[in-house]
């Protein structure tokens, strides 16, 4: 394997966490409110609500510093090394990248993110999680 496609992988693999953290954080919020109609227990487990209101609040909190997320900045550093600019890679890259950046100023994003740490905070409160013993 060269560099370049080291590079390249470990962009990708980094790619696939951050769509991942982002499907987290938004299917994440979906659930707790569709499990409450739907008296899913899961929704309320206090570890898993714990660690999807600290993954929304690090988003919020990174959007009103102005900073870009560390992994958006690994994942264009490694493509960087591995000589690659573009997305024009493979399909799953393209459609990833595709869903996860899009361009709009910075404020709009302070808001949206905002707006969806304030339904999870919310879901705190209509959807409670319960510690388990």
């Amino acid at each position: 394997m060269t560099a370049e496609s080291f590079y390249l992988l470990a962009a990708d693999m980094i790619l696939i966490v951050h769509v991942s953290f982002v499907l987290f954080v938004v299917v994440g919020a979906m659930a707790i409110y569709a499990g409450h109609w739907l008296s899913w227990e899961w929704v309320r487990h206090y570890w898993f609500r714990v660690l999807h209101l600290a993954a929304i609040l690090v988003v919020v909190l990174q959007s009103w510093a102005s900073l870009i997320c560390p992994l958006t900045t690994w994942e264009m550093e490694l493509r960087e090394k591995a000589g690659d600019a573009t997305y024009e890679g493979a399909f799953i890259q393209h459609w990833l990248h595709t869903l996860l950046y899009f361009e709009a100023p910075g404020w709009v994003f302070a808001v949206i993110y905002t707006l969806t740490g304030g339904i999870i905070i919310a879901s705190w409160f209509i959807v409670p999680p319960k510690r388990h013993n």
